[in-house]
């Protein structure tokens, strides 16, 4: 098996976006909620962003990693009284 020298633009695309499905369907099932209601809000959160820009690697982390890191965020964002 021959090992990939370099991992192509196309290639990183097709890892951050199995991702995004992988992170969407973990935390549909924790919420209950439809999948194209968290699709939504999981690419504008912080957490989406941050994981499309590949220059920060967190593609490299598997997807609870990146599911707990926007659960985190969520949490973090509740204001007091809501």
């Amino acid at each position: 098996m021959e090992k990939l020298k370099d991992v192509t633009e196309e290639q990183k695309k097709f890892a951050i976006d199995a991702l995004v499905t992988l992170v969407v369907e973990e935390l549909s099932e924790d919420s209950e909620l439809a999948p194209a209601v968290i699709l939504k809000d999981f690419v504008t959160s912080k957490t989406g962003v941050l994981l499309y820009d590949e220059s920060s690697k967190l593609w490299w982390n598997g997807p609870s990693y990146i599911a707990e890191m926007y659960k985190a965020e969520q949490k973090n964002n509740i204001m007091p009284n809501e």
